[in-house]
């Protein structure tokens, strides 16, 4: 979509950047994946009097340092991109902190605006914000707004189009800490960096700049000519010079492609690098002296001392005993409002969807209104279509209150709370307190779960916790254990459940180690998450979350889920127009030898792969295979069949494998939207069958060799 002006929206993470994308885009907003990356870039339009501008939502940083790859995205946007306008959101509770990713854009050949956000929280703190001197201050157009509240939008609209007619300036006002002449050495540069240093390094950037010189390197080049007139030397200088800081602060990216584009004369730069090692010190205390003058101008703090509402929250939602009580409370809740509306919900949804849809497909080719339909027809429509994807869709009640529950807590401040408590537990799988609230989840319900892992800021402790989430028992799961596990083991039933759902949970810790240890780099990255200001949430802005996670699940069921379901069913139809002379079938007796080393038949095999589908498959699948009859899912009549048929260690090696097993479609589905890799989904299905298989093969083989139950 081209669009005369382009607007990058910029901030620190819990800041309210994305509340001001949605103010100001509305609905016209879409998504799709940055070039080269699987995470999710938004896009969307802006119309303001008689205007139209593209905004992109680029991802929350902290820093235009390459120290993770959503740094290096937004630095290279800004400058490859050359956005007509940069829109810097800053949460104006917390300016000090969320002021130094301005200073650090302001270098930049850029027009800048800035947000101060969250203006309410602001005043709830006790501090008392005068804009109009901050602008002046800052050189910068800057607009107060509440974007939770609707307050400040169309003022930010304004500012942006005034903002796009002025010309282009690199570096921020020094407010009183101007460079002079004299320690400039001779080379014309801007002082975007001036107002950062002590005396001595700035002659030190000057030089630097002058080594440099004109040679960019091609991934630091504009990729793009902005709509509006910049002065292309201005560009050059302004960006020779962030270059320039940039080695100074020993950045990883830039050193490497400057080092390869001077050739030879990176040996002179390299020498005065290794003579000034503690300019980074000196960058980074420049920029916050920096901001101190800008703060005292224009800020009035709270009178030292003062306990706030967070402050006096979180001395029990982080303290390591009762922040933990308060967080299972929570759990607790979410699980109740779960089984207490959802489950009834779930089940009224089944009888509307799955067996009224069903009831009709039927009545339709009785009544002859499929006249001339293949026989396989109505089997489709009912066993692959209407089961399928109607089943998938009875989860929507589940998903609402997971939703529901998961954008109340972020919205509120709760969610960095809930991993700081969790998250020294979390370190034992190299992951952070933010998986656990996902992997939670997953006992629920796996889909969410899977959906909730976008909270993780990693992207490889995020890739762990979905890899790792379909070894949490869901309900699903745990009904199939509930019902075969009595039959199996009558009085040690419990006893055999518990062990079951231990067995998960170690299986997930283990798989988890080894997926970050030896698979994905054993990352191992301090923990660092803000903090935000406990507020009232926002009905428009939870709305808005439910939503857009509600339409990927339903996006999700009328594709990828629909074309399993007819895959599956035709697998479990053809040839024979039975499920006991299907190819399904036949897969399972081909795996025969495998089942021989759990002591398992074909039959019990064909209930595991239908299990794919939805986990409570496996009941009505073994009431076909071992001929229940008519009314075949009555729990008496299949106990009754199921009772003598497996030995003990046979039936606990079968119950290992239920409860390790690949996860149902609408779960590995959700895996492939939230990867976006295909080759992730397979290795996710390889290592849970490889898993679930050795497990139940451990279990049989052991108890043979002493001589229990086999």
């Amino acid at each position: 979509m081209a669009r005369e002006l382009l607007v990058a929206l910029a901030g620190q993470p819990n800041v309210g950047k994305s509340t001001v994308f949605n103010a100001l885009t509305g609905q016209a907003q879409y998504v799709s994946n940055w070039p080269g990356k699987t995470s999710e870039e938004k896009r969307g339009v802006c119309r303001f009097d008689g205007a139209a501008f593209e905004v992109v939502d680029l991802p929350g940083v902290y820093s235009l340092t390459a120290n993770t790859a959503e740094e290096r995205l937004v630095r290279n946007f800004l400058i490859r991109q050359r956005p007509e306008v940069v829109v810097v959101t800053a949460n104006a509770a917390t300016l000090e902190h969320n002021l130094y990713l301005l200073a650090e854009v302001i270098a930049l050949p850029v027009r800048v605006v800035l947000v101060l956000n969250m203006m309410d929280l602001a005043a709830q703190q006790g501090m008392r914000i005068e804009a109009h001197v901050l602008e002046a201050a800052l050189g910068v157009p800057v607009v107060p707004m509440s974007a939770s509240h609707g307050q400040g939008i169309q003022e930010l609209a304004a500012a942006i189009l005034r903002a796009a007619g002025q010309p282009v300036k690199a570096g921020p006002n020094d407010c009183g800490g101007e460079v002079q002449p004299e320690n400039r050495t001779g080379v014309d540069y801007f002082a975007a960096g001036a107002a950062y240093f002590a005396a001595d390094h700035r002659a030190v950037l000057a030089q630097l700049c002058e080594l440099i010189g004109a040679d960019l390197p091609e991934e630091f080049s504009p990729a793009r000519e902005p709509a509006l007139e910049t002065d292309p030397d201005l560009t050059a200088r302004a960006l020779r010079e962030w270059l320039a800081l940039k080695l100074l602060e020993g950045d990883s990216q830039v050193t490497d492609s400057m080092q390869a584009q001077l050739g030879e004369r990176w040996a002179a730069v390299h020498a005065v690098l290794m003579r000034h090692e503690d300019a980074i010190l000196s960058i980074a205390s420049g920029r916050y002296e920096w901001i101190g003058r800008m703060l005292r101008a224009a800020v009035v703090q709270p009178r030292a001392g003062q306990l706030t509402l967070t402050d006096r929250i979180d001395r029990v939602a982080t303290h390591p005993l009762w922040g933990l009580l308060t967080l299972l409370g929570i759990l607790g809740l979410l699980f109740w409002l779960t089984y207490a509306l959802g489950t009834p919900l779930q089940t009224w949804l089944d009888r509307r969807l799955v067996q009224a849809g069903s009831d009709w497909v039927w009545a339709a080719f009785a009544s002859g209104a499929l006249a001339g339909a293949p026989a396989w027809l109505p089997d489709l429509l009912v066993h692959g279509v209407v089961a399928g994807v109607g089943t998938v869709l009875t989860l929507l009640p589940v998903l609402l209150i997971f939703f529901a529950a998961l954008s109340l807590l972020e919205d509120v401040g709760y969610m960095a709370r809930a991993a700081y408590v969790m998250d020294r537990f979390m370190h034992l799988m190299g992951l952070h307190g933010q998986s656990f609230l996902p992997l939670f989840l997953g006992f629920g319900c796996n889909v969410p779960a899977v959906m909730g892992a976008r909270i993780v800021d990693s992207p490889k402790a995020r890739l762990v916790t979905i890899l790792v989430t379909p070894l949490v028992p869901c309900t699903a799961r745990m009904a199939v254990i509930t019902l075969l596990a009595p039959i199996f083991f009558g009085s040690r039933a419990l006893w055999v459940s518990w062990g079951l759902v231990a067995l998960s949970i170690l299986a997930l810790t283990l798989v988890g180690v080894v997926l970050h240890e030896f698979f994905l780099g054993g990352e191992h990255k301090a923990f660092i998450m803000e903090m935000p200001l406990y507020h009232f949430p926002n009905l428009r802005t939870i709305g808005q979350s439910i939503w857009g996670r509600l339409v990927d699940f339903l996006q999700m069921a009328g594709t990828i889920i629909l074309v399993v379901s007819i895959v599956l069913w035709a697998l479990s139809h053809f040839p024979g127009g039975s499920i006991e002379a299907s190819y399904l079938a036949g897969v399972g007796r081909w795996l025969s030898p495998l089942g021989a080393w759990m002591g398992l038949d074909w039959r019990m095999l064909v209930a595991l792969l239908a299990s794919f589908v939805r986990k409570e498959n496996t009941i009505p699948t073994l009431a076909v295979l071992y001929g229940v009859g008519a009314q075949g899912g009555a729990p008496a009549s299949l106990a009754g069949v199921l009772s003598g048929s497996l030995a003990p260690a046979a039936a606990l090696a079968f119950l290992a494998v239920q409860i390790l097993f690949i996860p149902c479609m609408a779960t590995l589905a959700t895996i492939r939207q939230e990867t976006g890799s295909w080759r992730w989904t397979i290795t996710s299905v390889a290592l849970l069958l490889l898993l679930s298989f050795s497990v139940g093969t451990a279990i049989y083989q052991a108890a043979g060799w002493l001589g229990w139950g086999v």
